[in-house]
């Protein structure tokens, strides 16, 4: 019934592919195989059958009964001691069954791969072969793993035990000698198995048996196929793949690896602040500056010549603390007893800490790169003519500073107002005064009509707004001025108006005056838009108030602000919308006068904006300010600057664009005016171009005070300045 070494088994116990226990069964205690002499002379082509890569079915076959009954292994012990007698009669087992039984069962008892520490690379061999080294075991490079010292005496395990909280979780890693802290998942394991509970928290022991194979005996078995020839004889792609690898060893393509350097580096933390010296960690330190030592002028009793005169001390009080070359001015003692104590100690102590906590000392790499280069390609400033380049004329008569002027809208004639009460017309081919208005006040602004078809100069007169026809150029523009004027009918009902429009006197009249608009407050500006019948000022209040426009042809006022948004400087028309920009401190708002209400806000960043110009186009913006800066706003673009320019020194007072030719001007109190060439192109993907092409000087300082208005000619690229010296100059 049961077959001999080498015979085949017509029952499928005997087969290999044959079916295993079930999962309830418990496999008969068996002898230990043991290997006879017949073993060692087996070929390795016969041993490799039997190498674990395939189930040979050697244990099953001893648990199952062969007889041709078929009786269950599941159902009693009877079938066990059945099936031990029938072998016994059947002879002593085949040597290679019992190599491969003792083969597959003993596999993957030893391994302990999972449990391994990656570090220790030592095998499965005991580790009390390693008590007398001072390592556990070698790395991949061959290199020893040494043990964690461990000088810790009982003392300190004491200490540990009552300082360290998880000290009770912490085991001993005999593969590696180190501490591990065991997690809240080991721990409930642990708990488990003292408790002799299975160690999966999620194992149920109570589950229903569930048979993976038939109870029946099949008369064929599931697979018979025998061994293939590749499970014995070398693999020809490991042959390629190994004599790849030895050719690519050869050439140099593959470098075993690199011994590490195990040395600790160390570095010196107290070294002196050497700069040439390179320290461990920063190897691109910069030591922190040291502070200037105190010369002559940090004595108490200092030579004269650093003792400044009052002139000096006056000087330096009125700079910016940056610009001061002393933050202290010098002093002497007659003794070290009178000297007080410095009151900028504290604060210059805490500037310091500051430098050296919040300043970045690192060495930049430095590039080799041309000063040239870094410049950007400018055109020529002979190639953006026409611009004014010399001083052509000078208007003289005004005996105080020039405050405003204005230019007529054909060029001929030329207004100015000035500290000395008057109100002066000149011709501008000649510099002839052509006429003198006495007004009795200081005259702030002046703006002439922009329309030619109206003769009128607005001066802005203390808390009064002056309407003046000049009576100059032709008559007939002169005569249908004031009979635009006395056609005026007032309404029957007079409205509530914030201004007063008062009609002039005879004696007023025969000077030029024709109309005169009061005011509750001082009038600082005055501005025409762009057709000539409306006009708004300026009034130096606080509130809501401080923009007023009047209409001339049905004279009217209003103000057109409900609250205020800071003090304002000046204001513009717009040259080609229905949009006002008012111009504060910070700011610049620009409102819809149709809409009513606020469709932009341009940040200067400056302190604080002084004036204000409108390019012809409509959307470009500069405006000058008190820091000495101008400011180019790109209405497309943002609302913030496009460009900052810093060319003068000192506080602008008044910026300027050209009706026709791509020039802006800007005065300032260093008395200069510089032109430079703007060019605004019709492409909206291409920026503005921004040249300075020409410094032009010739006003005096006087009080302080430099050029205080520009002015360019309608027509020609000529350029008005007035200055604090009383002059007016024309620069061609």
């Amino acid at each position: 019934m049961a077959g001999a070494c080498g015979k085949p088994h017509m029952s499928s116990e005997s087969l290999p592919g044959k079916r295993r226990l079930e999962p309830d069964q418990e496999p008969p205690p068996q002898e230990p195989l043991l290997l006879s002499n017949s073993d060692a002379s087996l070929s390795d082509s016969e041993d490799s059958v039997f190498s674990g890569l395939e189930d040979s079915g050697s244990d099953s076959s001893e648990a199952c009964t062969e007889g041709e009954d078929e009786v269950d292994c599941d159902k009693d012990s009877a079938g066990t001691e059945e099936a031990a007698k029938e072998q016994a009669q059947a002879g002593p087992p085949c040597p290679r069954t019992e190599k491969a039984g003792a083969l597959t069962r003993d596999e993957y008892e030893e391994d302990s791969s999972d449990e391994e520490d990656i570090r220790n690379t030592v095998g499965n061999v005991p580790l009390a072969w390693y008590d007398d080294f001072p390592h556990v075991g070698y790395d991949l490079d061959g290199k020893r793993i040494y043990k964690p010292l461990r000088t810790r005496d009982e003392l300190d395990q004491f200490l540990d035990k009552m300082d360290d909280p998880d000290f009770w979780r912490t085991v001993q890693d005999k593969m590696t000698g180190r501490d591990l802290r065991l997690t809240d998942e080991q721990v409930a394991l642990v708990h488990r198995l003292q408790r002799g509970q299975f160690g999966d928290s999620g194992f149920n022991p109570y589950e229903p048996a569930v048979d993976f194979f038939s109870g029946d005996i099949m008369i064929h078995p599931v697979t018979n196929r025998p061994a293939d020839k590749r499970s014995f004889i070398p693999s020809l792609v490991e042959k390629e793949k190994v004599s790849r690898m030895v050719h690519a060893i050869k050439m140099g393509w593959i470098k075993p690896r690199r011994p590490q350097d195990s040395t600790p580096s160390f570095y010196d933390l107290w070294a002196q602040e050497d700069p040439n010296a390179v320290l461990g960690r920063h190897k691109m330190h910069v030591p922190a500056p040291k502070l200037a030592l105190p010369g002559h002028a940090e004595s108490y009793n200092p030579p004269p010549e650093y003792l400044p005169t009052e002139e000096e001390r006056l000087a330096w009080m009125q700079q910016e603390p940056d610009e001061r070359k002393l933050s202290f001015l010098p002093q002497k003692f007659p003794s070290l007893r009178t000297v007080p104590a410095y009151s900028r100690f504290i604060q210059e102590r805490f500037e310091r800490c500051l430098d050296l906590y919040l300043c970045p000392r690192q060495r930049k790499m430095r590039v080799n790169v041309d000063p040239e280069d870094l410049i950007p390609k400018l055109p020529r400033p002979r190639d953006l003519q026409p611009f004014p380049v010399c001083q052509a004329l000078v208007y003289r008569g005004h005996s105080d500073l020039v405050r405003c002027l204005s230019v007529s809208p054909g060029g001929q004639w030329l207004a100015s107002g000035s500290d000395d009460g008057s109100l002066r017309l000149w011709e501008v081919a000649t510099a002839r005064c052509m006429r003198t208005v006495h007004v009795g006040g200081v005259v702030r602004s002046i703006a002439w009509n922009p329309n030619p078809a109206i003769c009128l100069v607005a001066a802005a007169m203390d808390d009064a707004v002056l309407l003046l026809n000049p009576a100059l150029g032709d008559r007939l523009v002169v005569g249908s001025t004031d009979q635009l004027l006395e056609a005026f009918s007032p309404p029957e009902e007079p409205t509530l108006q914030p201004a007063h429009w008062l009609e002039a006197s005879e004696e007023e009249r025969q000077q030029g005056l024709r109309l005169r608009i009061c005011h509750s407050k001082p009038v600082t500006q005055v501005t025409w838009h762009g057709r000539g019948d409306y006009l708004a000022v300026v009034l130096s209040s606080q509130g809501h108030a401080q923009v007023l426009i009047h209409q001339l042809s049905r004279r009217r006022s209003q103000s057109p602000f409900r609250r205020s948004h800071g003090q304002v400087q000046c204001v513009a028309f717009h040259p080609t919308r229905p949009f006002l920009l008012v111009a504060s401190q910070r700011s610049v708002r620009i409102y819809h006068l149709l809409r009513q209400e606020l469709t932009k806000k341009l940040m200067a960043n400056c302190k604080w904006v002084s004036s204000l110009a409108v390019h012809p186009a409509g959307d470009n913006i500069i405006c000058g300010s008190y820091d000495s800066k101008l400011v180019w706003f790109d209405l497309d673009l943002s609302t913030k600057p496009y460009k900052v320019l810093r060319h003068h020194k000192k506080a602008l007072r008044a910026v300027a664009f050209h009706p026709r030719y791509p020039l802006f001007a800007s005065g300032s109190d260093d008395g200069s005016v510089i032109v430079c060439h703007g060019m605004v192109y019709n492409d909206l993907l291409q920026n503005p171009l921004l040249v300075p092409v020409k410094v032009l000087k010739g006003h005096t300082l006087t009080r302080d005070l430099g050029v205080l208005d520009v002015a360019f000619h309608p027509t020609q690229p000529w350029i008005f300045s007035s200055g604090a010296d009383g002059t007016i100059r024309l620069f061609s």
